[in-house]
């Protein structure tokens, strides 16, 4: 809506006088009455300028009402650019702020066809991408968000789901146990009242027999006493008879209700400390934006840090499962799908996304020393003195290929389709196309990565780690000692070509550049790293995991275990 203020001609209220402007000069920042207006339009330096309506001024944003065409610290008019402040300035300015600044330049030289620019051009493109973007991130979150309360619903659903199976199974073995009690109490009260009515059928026959006798005494003759005394023994004979039988029985023997709870019902109350578990795991975005100008400046400036800005983020601390227990990590794998294998002793292990143990892959005679990524479903595992490799396929549990080599396998890697296998005397080159093999002589390594064609490999020598890049002919290129690299136990490469070396006697992970020139301590004891032996990265997500020791200093047996990080703008 149209501002109701009123805007007087600056060049008649100069001379006192109140006059209405009916255009304001886009160029000058001057109102215009219509008389006044007529000159500005002919004089030379100012019949170029563009004027606008009162009415179309009122519609401007504020801010751009407030930018005036005047120094504010000197009233005077606008006239020259200094690119180094990035600022408009006066005459005056020069002598004040600007006195060194050798970037200065007309003012008219940078506003000439502003508004054609390249710059505008570009502004406008990336407003409308930004706005785009925003428009594409709410939808994804409101999708997102939805998606999350569908999540929450089916967890609570299988939460109730479970109460209601366990409900069910403990009424009906309470029920079970309900009526086997019933069954045995009504048994058990039959024949104790089968019992009491046999016994008072005898009380009985007592009784009419005391009274007989009575009779018999009182009424009978001698030899009807006789006569009758006779049977009458007879029948109290047969009565004691019952009752010695009774009591040689166990029908006389008290019976006592026995209950006991079952110890797996008992150990639920124990070992049982919660219902389940939540957890959040964390995968890429699927969110696609506008990045074209990003995307452009990146293939001319790199967003690649330095090493020594190279900030790991902890996200996940394994869980080793109590039947895993000790584990003795020998390789680590972070799987394209950010899931995780863990190479221990004897077994091949698979790790969820949150590093939950999954299930065992598969066990080995020989004793396995390193491991890899070969492409989908299929990693290798190199199998230390029987100079063996072993292909194993993750999903169907097995191993489906076995190559032998004429060295020790101390190292594998894998970068398309060119495997190296390593040793400290001597490694192997296995074109996976065909499964030829190529000795590469003075490629020595105790473990090794492969990146863009070149081998890393990194080799103790004399107490001394070194890391070593070569071609994959053999031919050596670099090789780096630092007093940060101590005790190499495991390396691997980001997406930029950064290494990436577990060292192990001074509890660090240590990074190096790509030239092998610079290097810098990224994890340390202080991070709970201690002794780390194995490492891998994502080189997409940038995911890593490092194995470390967890047993304490004293421990005379050692056990392993390990965190998953995130490496910042890798």
């Amino acid at each position: 809506m149209a501002s109701s203020v009123k805007h007087f001609c600056t060049i008649c209220n100069d001379d006192e006088i109140a006059k209405i402007a009916v255009t304001w000069c886009t160029e000058c920042g001057v109102f215009f009455c219509e008389n006044c207006e007529k000159p500005h339009k002919k004089l030379k330096l100012s019949k170029s300028h563009k004027t606008i309506l009162i009415e179309d001024y009122q519609k401007l944003l504020t801010f751009i009402k407030e930018i005036s065409i005047q120094c504010k610290d000197h009233k005077k008019v606008f006239e020259l650019y200094c690119s180094f402040h990035d600022s408009p300035c006066c005459v005056q300015c020069i002598t004040d702020k600007h006195q060194t600044c050798q970037e200065m330049k007309p003012l008219s030289d940078i506003l000439q066809q502003v508004k054609s620019s390249v710059s505008v051009q570009n502004l406008e493109r990336d407003l409308k991408d930004v706005k785009e973007n925003l428009i594409k991130s709410v939808e994804y979150l409101k999708t997102r968000i939805s998606t999350n309360n569908i999540q929450k619903t089916k967890a609570v659903e299988e939460i109730r789901y479970m109460r209601k199976s366990i409900d069910k199974c403990l009424n009906q073995l309470e029920q079970t146990l309900l009526d086997d009690l019933e069954s045995k109490h009504s048994k058990l009260q039959s024949n104790m009242n089968t019992l009491v009515q046999q016994m008072e059928q005898r009380a009985s026959q007592i009784d009419q027999m005391q009274r007989k006798l009575t009779d018999l005494i009182q009424y009978a003759t001698d030899l009807q006493i006789y006569i009758c005394l006779i049977e009458i023994e007879k029948s109290s004979s047969r009565v004691a008879n019952y009752f010695e039988d009774l009591e040689q029985g166990d029908d006389l023997s008290e019976k006592h209700f026995n209950m006991s709870i079952s110890s797996d019902l008992q150990s639920i109350l124990q070992d049982v400390k919660s219902f389940g578990h939540i957890s959040i795991s964390i995968s890429p975005s699927t969110l696609q934006v506008n990045s074209r100008r990003k995307d452009q400046a990146q293939k001319l400036v790199p967003n690649i840090p330095d090493v020594e800005h190279i900030k790991p983020f902890r996200m996940y601390a394994m869980t080793v499962p109590d039947s895993k227990y000790p584990l003795i990590i020998r390789a680590c794998v972070v799987l394209p799908d950010d899931t995780f294998i863990i190479l221990d002793n004897t077994q091949l292990l698979l790790f969820s996304n949150n590093v939950c143990f999954v299930r065992k892959i598969v066990t080995f005679r020989d004793f396995p020393l390193d491991a890899c990524y070969v492409r989908t479903n299929l990693v290798a595992v190199a199998l230390w003195s029987a100079k063996k490799i072993a292909l194993v396929d993750v999903e169907k549990n097995r191993i489906i290929k076995i190559v032998r080599l004429s060295h020790n396998c101390d190292g594998v890697a894998v970068d398309d389709r060119m495997m190296v296998v390593s040793s400290d005397e001597k490694s192997t080159l296995i074109n996976l196309n065909d499964m030829s093999c190529t000795i590469l002589q003075g490629v020595r390594a105790s473990k090794i990565s492969l990146f863009k064609g070149n081998i890393y490999g990194i080799l103790e020598i004399n107490n001394e780690s070194r890391v070593s890049c070569y071609k994959n002919n053999g031919e050596h290129i670099w090789t780096l000692t630092h007093h940060e690299i101590d005790g190499a136990m495991g390396l691997t490469l980001d997406k930029n070509g950064f290494i990436y070396i577990a060292s192990s006697s001074n509890h660090s992970v240590v990074a190096v550049s790509p030239d092998g020139k610079r290097s810098s301590s990224i994890l340390s004891k202080d991070d709970g790293i201690n002794c780390p032996w194995s490492i891998d990265i994502n080189k997409e997500s940038g995911l890593m995991m490092v194995s470390y020791d967890l047993s304490s200093d004293g421990d005379t047996d050692s056990f392993d275990s390990a965190f998953v990080y995130k490496i910042p703008n890798v």
